[in-house]
């Protein structure tokens, strides 16, 4: 009997008993559907986690000094003198002061305002949207100028153009240059768009704003981060006579951490939800089980006219492969139904379908049906035609 034979004898067959078949496929449905829901998931949340590092640049690195023992601030002068090294590109330090209380006119409202050089823009990718950013001749003469994120400049001037006016800063007037466009958060939670931008030596100086701990280095190119890196822990324990109390994230390895953190996570994910394919196979083998026994004497008449074993075999394990993979397709759907679902109901939550990942999932489901039914496939082909037409 021909392949296509046994698949349309299984498919007349599903069809005759609805309730029984979707019952069978029911745990092969939510297996592949947990599969597909749950990967889509995690490929989504590691693909929004690698743009966000690469919105900084995968050849960033981040300094950060920790307040403890002699590790207090960096020098902006000994820190730019690193730009002549071969393999870093530039240098942006930065001052950072959260809360700070802004005022323009009849709005007050408090954000964060960060000191930083005309480097700080081209590191962090962030584009001109009005105006000017920070310019040299602004650290130098230590200019009360600022550049306004996107949410700031948005809640104090509405869709007015900013540039040319005064706002007030913790009672400092500052003349806005510029606004940056939005940018969205970065892997620190935290975002440009609400951020303030002002020259590091007025934030420093004139503006009080403190001293430098945090520092963006940018290497050359991706094959120089890692002696740019070492390079600066070289000179940064010689600064404080310590190897503790600051720390140099490298941004390539971060992103390769995260990777491989989210690549375990689907991993655990895909291996819980295949317990589910399991217990669905399981569920396969009973029914197939009844279904022998019920019909039992059509095996044998089968038998009685010709029928060889292999043929009873391959019918039953054809069936059993046929439901399965029913029971996949509907999971794949359901799964692509539940991803979209997801994503549509919680916007901040990516999701990803992986083709890959799916017709694993679909293949395995019918490898299932047909381990689980070899059993009762084998069971029906070693029936003895004499006994199967005696059997009540």
């Amino acid at each position: 009997m021909k392949l296509m034979e046994l698949v349309g004898m299984a498919l007349r067959t599903v069809v005759a008993n609805p309730l029984r078949t979707i019952l069978t496929m029911l745990g092969v449905i939510i297996g592949v559907s947990s599969v597909v829901a749950l990967v889509s998931i995690g490929t989504g949340t590691s693909a929004k986690v690698e743009d966000q590092f690469e919105s900084l640049g995968t050849n960033l690195l981040v300094v950060n000094v920790m307040d403890v023992g002699r590790a207090t601030q960096l020098n902006y002068e000994e820190l730019m003198q690193f730009e002549q090294f071969p393999e870093i590109d530039m240098i942006a330090p930065t001052i950072v002061k959260a809360n700070s209380n802004i005022k323009y006119e009849r709005t007050q409202q408090k954000f964060q305002v960060t000191g930083t050089n005309d480097r700080y823009a081209v590191m962090n990718k962030a584009q001109i949207d009005k105006g000017r950013f920070l310019a040299p001749s602004d650290l130098e003469f230590r200019s009360n100028v600022v550049v306004l994120g996107s949410e700031v400049a948005k809640t104090f001037f509405g869709f007015q153009d900013p540039v040319g006016e005064e706002i007030n800063i913790d009672g400092v007037v500052f003349t806005v240059v510029g606004t940056l466009k939005p940018k969205g958060k970065n892997i620190n939670n935290t975002s440009i768009d609400t951020t303030v931008l002002m020259p590091l030596e007025t934030a420093r100086r004139q503006y009080k704003l403190g001293n430098i701990r945090t520092t963006y280095i940018e290497a050359t190119s991706k094959a120089d981060i890692d002696t740019a890196e070492a390079t600066m822990k070289q000179y940064l324990a010689y600064k404080f006579k310590s190897e503790e109390g600051f720390e140099v994230l490298n941004q390539n390895q971060m992103l390769t951490t995260a990777n491989a953190a989210s690549k375990q996570l689907n991993y655990l994910l895909v291996s819980i939800a295949c317990i589910s394919l399991l217990v669905g196979g399981i569920g396969i083998m009973n029914i197939m089980l009844v279904t022998v026994s019920e019909r039992t004497r059509e095996i044998g008449i089968r038998k009685s006219i010709g029928a060889k074993r292999r043929t009873i075999l391959f019918q039953f394990l054809v069936e059993s492969a046929v439901i399965s993979g029913l029971g996949g397709v509907c999971g794949l759907l359901l799964g692509i139904g539940i991803s979209a679902g997801i994503s549509y109901s919680f916007p901040s939550v990516t999701t990803k379908i992986s083709l890959a990942v799916s017709l694993g999932a679909f293949l395995f489901s019918v490898l299932v049906g047909i381990i689980f039914g070899l059993y009762p496939a084998n069971k029906a082909s070693k029936l003895r035609p004499i006994d199967a037409l005696r059997f009540d």
